[in-house]
């Protein structure tokens, strides 16, 4: 079984150009793939979760904070400052049911500055985007995996 992402080549354009802008945000490198990859797993994305996980690996991130990101909360593996973005992204990923509880923001307010939190809040919102935007109509294949999980 395939698992396809499909954008068009405009879309594309501008999702890397986010990318590219979130990258120079000073968001560090490591709490963004965190963010990605938490968002993907609520999102429920197999190819970006592998993806994510593959360029955290890349980066330096511990097997262990990969397995333990979905226990997040009770893990101690994670700094102050991760777990107000990850609470962030828990409550902007699913933002119909959870309606960004004012705690979360707060939370997140007090680990960064209010551009910081613009560019979180952008990055979140780029993860839901990615597999939203794999779904219109007319869109060109970019990836998939094959029954492995590897990328193709």
């Amino acid at each position: 079984m395939k698992d396809h992402i499909k954008l068009a080549p405009e879309p594309i354009k501008a999702m890397m150009a986010l990318e590219n802008a979130l990258a120079k945000s000073g968001l560090e490198e490591s709490l963004r793939h965190l963010v990605k990859l938490r968002a993907s797993q609520i999102n429920g994305c197999a190819f970006c979760i592998h993806m994510h996980a593959t360029d955290a690996r890349k980066q330096g991130a511990s097997e262990m904070r990969l397995y333990m990101l979905n226990a997040w909360r009770e893990s101690p593996l994670y700094s102050d400052c991760e777990r107000a973005a990850l609470a962030w992204t828990e409550a902007l990923t699913p933002l119909a049911q959870t309606g960004a509880p004012d705690a979360d923001h707060d939370l997140a307010k007090a680990q960064f500055s209010d551009a910081e939190l613009v560019n979180l809040t952008l990055l979140i919102g780029d993860q839901y985007l990615e597999p939203t935007a794999a779904r219109l109509p007319g869109t060109a294949s970019v990836g998939c995996f094959d029954e492995d999980g590897v990328r193709g």
